[in-house]
């Protein structure tokens, strides 16, 4: 027999699951300091198949910029 699920209830939460005693962002200020999360539109993580691959590619970009601005100050 399946249990009726409450509206306001997660679907994807087991009734098993406690988080009354949690709180809410308690390490978010951590983390935040210690992360850039940046998200990929979908054609890009295509071309991309993990973070060294994407550091690589903005590395290589950086230089080049790096590079043309040097040039335009002379």
């Amino acid at each position: 027999m399946k249990k009726e699920q409450n509206s306001g209830h997660d679907a994807d939460m087991l009734d098993e699951y406690d988080f009354n005693g949690g709180v809410r962002g308690k390490y978010a200020e951590r983390f935040a300091q210690g992360s850039n999360v940046v998200v990929l539109d979908p054609d890009v993580a295509r071309v991309f198949s993990d973070a060294e691959s994407v550091n690589q590619a903005l590395r290589a970009l950086a230089g080049i910029i790096q590079q043309q601005s040097e040039k335009a100050q002379r």
